[in-house]
C-alpha cells in the first residue's frame, strides 16, 4: 500500500514539535527514557539534543526537519510495517523518512535493544 499524495502532503506540513511529545509519551509508558528517544533521533538525523530542542522551539515542519537532517547511512536497513505501510516500499522520500523515525520510536517502545534499533552493522 502506497500513501496518497494528500497523505504525503500532510506528512510534509506536520511539525516535529507536535509529534515529539507523542513519541516521548509512547516510549515513557513502556519504561524508556527521553535520552534514549533523543539517541534514536540523533542516530537517524545527526541532530543532537541541543539541535532537537531548537527545532522544537522553531516549530519546523517535517519537510524542513528532514531537509536539515543528515540521514544515517544505515537508514535504508529500517524495514517492516508501520501505520499500515511497509517502510521500504514507500516511494515518497519525505514520507519514507518520517516513517523511518516512526519505526525507530515504535521499536524503542516495544523494548528492542538499542544496538538492534540503531542497526550498527
Amino acid at each position: 500500500m502506497e500513501p496518497t499524495p494528500e497523505h504525503n502532503e500532510k506528512m510534509a506540513r506536520m511539525t516535529f514539535a507536535s509529534v515529539y511529545p507523542l513519541y516521548l509519551t509512547k516510549i515513557e509508558k513502556k519504561g524508556r527514557t527521553k535520552k534514549e528517544l533523543n539517541q534514536v533521533i540523533e542516530w537517524l538525523t545527526s541532530f543532537d539534543e541541543k539541535k532537537i530542542k531548537e527545532l522544537i522551539q522553531e516549530k519546523v515542519s517535517f519537510q524542513t526537519f528532514f531537509e536539515r537532517a543528515v540521514l544515517n547511512k544505515n537508514a535504508h536497513l529500517i524495514k517492516g510495517m508501520i501505520c499500515g505501510y511497509r517502510v521500504e516500499e514507500i516511494e515518497n522520500q519525505l514520507t519514507k523518512k518520517v516513517r523511518y523515525l516512526d519505526k525507530l520510536v515504535d521499536e524503542l517502545a516495544k523494548g528492542k535493544v538499542m544496538e538492534k534499533i540503531l542497526r550498527n552493522e
